[in-house]
C-alpha cells in the first residue's frame, strides 16, 4: 500500500530545467577527472578508476537505504527520513561510529538508475525527505540519479548530510538543488582535526562551507504536520548543524558556537550531540578513549546558550 506524502512545499530542484540539472551533473562529474570534489583535491582520475582518499571510483557505492527514525525530529516527522547511506568518506576520523561504512567500505556498487528507484521507493513509503548520508565524494552519481528520479515523480526535499569538509566549487553547483544542508562542525582547532581526522585545514574549510550553505538556504524552516491526530514538525529548507561533543573539550565547542552565533545566525538550528563513545581507532586512545562525562555535555550546551544560540535539535 502506497503512503501518500502530504504536499508541504516545493523541492528546490523541481524549479530547475532538466537541461540545467543535467549541466550541473556534468560539471560535477568533470571534477572527478582530476578529483577536486573536496578540499583534499587528490587529483586522481576517478573516471578512469583511480582512487583517492575516499577510496570510491566512478561508480556509486551504497551501503543501505530506508526510512530512518533516529535522525533529528524535524527530519523524521511522522514517517521517517529517507536515508541513503553512501560508502566511503573524504575524512579519516579515528572515532567514526559508522567506520564499517566510511572506512571499511561496506556497500554495493550500484548504477545511478537504481539510486533513482531508491529515491522513489522512499517517497512511496511516506518519507519526508531524501537524506543523502556522506554524499560529498559521490556527488556526481547523486546528481545523475536525481536527474533520473525527478521525471519519475520525485518531489521530496534533499538533505545534504555531510562531514562538513567541503569544496566551495562543488557546493556552488548545488545552489538551487539542495533544500536542507546538515553539515557536521567537528572541530574548532586545526591541530585536533589533523590528529583525529587527518585534515589540518578542516576548521577553515568547514567555516567556508557553512557560510556558503547558509547563503543558499538560510535558517531552517519548519512546518507543522498533523497525522492521525498527532502534530509533527517537518523541516522544509535551511541549515541544520551537528556538533559532536568530544572528551576533554577537543571538539572546540566554544569556537564553533561563537562562529555560528556571530558569523552565521543566532537562529541557527543546532544539534549538540552527546552520543560519543570510543570505537574504531579511538579505543584505548589517550585523549578520546572514553565516553564524554555529563558535565562535559552540559558545558557544551551552556556555551551555545551563552553565545546566543537557542534553537536546539532533539
Amino acid at each position: 500500500m502506497q503512503v501518500v506524502q502530504p504536499a508541504m512545499g516545493r523541492a528546490a530542484y523541481l524549479s530547475l530545467a532538466a537541461e540545467e540539472l543535467s549541466a550541473r551533473a556534468a560539471a560535477v562529474r568533470e571534477m572527478m577527472r582530476s578529483c577536486s570534489l573536496c578540499p583534499r583535491r587528490c587529483g586522481v582520475d576517478r573516471l578512469a578508476g583511480e582512487l583517492g582518499t575516499c577510496r570510491v571510483g566512478s561508480e556509486a557505492v551504497v551501503s543501505s537505504y530506508g526510512p530512518h527514525f533516529g535522525e533529528e525530529k524535524p527530519l523524521v516527522g511522522a514517517h521517517g527520513s529517507g536515508t541513503i547511506f553512501l560508502a566511503g568518506c573524504n575524512l579519516r576520523c579515528i572515532f567514526c561510529q559508522n567506520y564499517d561504512i566510511s572506512q571499511l567500505h561496506y556497500g554495493e556498487a550500484v548504477p545511478t538508475d537504481r539510486i533513482a528507484r531508491m529515491m522513489i521507493a522512499l517517497q512511496d513509503r511516506g518519507c519526508h525527505n531524501i537524506n543523502l548520508v556522506t554524499p560529498t565524494h559521490q556527488l556526481p552519481q547523486i546528481l545523475d540519479a536525481l536527474g533520473k528520479a525527478a521525471p519519475l515523480g520525485l518531489r521530496l526535499p534533499l538533505v545534504y548530510n555531510c562531514g562538513g569538509y567541503e569544496s566551495l566549487e562543488a557546493l556552488k553547483l548545488l545552489d538551487g538543488i539542495v533544500d536542507i544542508y546538515m553539515p557536521d562542525m567537528k572541530y574548532g582547532d586545526g591541530r585536533v582535526a589533523a590528529e583525529l581526522s587527518g585534515a589540518a585545514d578542516y576548521s577553515e574549510r568547514n567555516r567556508e562551507a557553512v557560510r556558503e550553505m547558509h547563503r543558499q538556504v538560510g535558517d531552517l524552516e519548519i512546518a507543522d504536520l498533523s497525522v492521525g491526530g498527532r502534530r509533527y514538525e517537518v523541516a522544509l529548507r535551511g541549515l541544520l548543524v551537528r556538533h559532536l561533543v568530544l572528551p576533554n573539550g577537543l571538539a572546540g565547542t566554544r569556537q564553533v558556537v561563537r562562529f555560528l552565533a556571530e558569523e552565521i545566525s543566532r537562529d541557527t538550528y543546532i544539534n549538540i550531540m552527546d552520543q560519543y563513545r570510543p570505537c574504531f581507532g579511538a579505543v584505548g586512545h589517550e585523549a578520546i578513549g572514553r565516553p564524554i562525562a555529563s558535565d562535559e555535555y552540559a558545558e557544551a550546551v551552556r556555551l551555545a546558550r551563552e553565545a546566543g544560540l537557542w534553537r536546539f535539535a532533539e
